[in-house]
């Protein structure tokens, strides 16, 4: 069904708007509704942008089978990294209270002060503003809702990855 679709231009395109609609989103929460980003959710921005590139690469290149493969694995590998990491976040909330790691420094103070080996732990691992939920829609807190959206994004991935080349 998906594997003659017609140009892989239009594939790459989708991912590219469906990646700016969620980092719209994100600004969105953070500077209109307030809510300041965890080092998890920061992380999970940066897999984002990473496969918004990609995918912004691969309409402006539109390669052959080798080159679009390629493409489409580095997205799948930046929305696998980015579900993995929403999952640890909504494990972190799923925590009973007395099991929550505490709470750590904001990123803007790690970035000053911190080496960057350190930050990048701090933002894998999530501290205890991490298991805050701030915000749900439908049920879903922030980091659900960006695992449906990473799983989503994987999808489209794999489906660049595999789809038959146009006769």
């Amino acid at each position: 069904m998906f594997m003659n679709l017609p140009n892989s231009r239009y594939l790459f395109l989708i991912g590219l708007a469906t990646c700016a609609t969620l980092i719209i989103s994100a600004f969105y929460l953070q500077y209109v509704e307030g809510l300041e980003p965890c080092p998890l959710c920061m992380a999970q921005r940066i897999m984002i942008y990473l496969a918004s590139a990609v995918f912004l690469l691969g309409a402006l290149h539109n390669p052959q089978q080798t080159g679009r493969r390629i493409y489409a694995a580095i997205i799948l590998l930046a929305n696998l990294g980015g579900a993995g990491l929403a999952s640890r976040q909504l494990w972190l909330q799923s925590l009973p209270k007395d099991q929550v790691p505490a709470c750590g420094p904001d990123l803007n103070y790690m970035l000053e002060v911190f080496p960057w080996q350190e930050i990048i732990t701090v933002m894998l691992r999530g501290t205890g503003d991490c298991a805050e939920i701030q915000w749900t829609f439908l049920g879903l807190s922030i980091p659900g809702w960006s695992l449906l959206w990473f799983v989503i994004l994987a999808a489209l991935a794999l489906i660049i990855l595999v789809r038959k080349p146009i006769q």
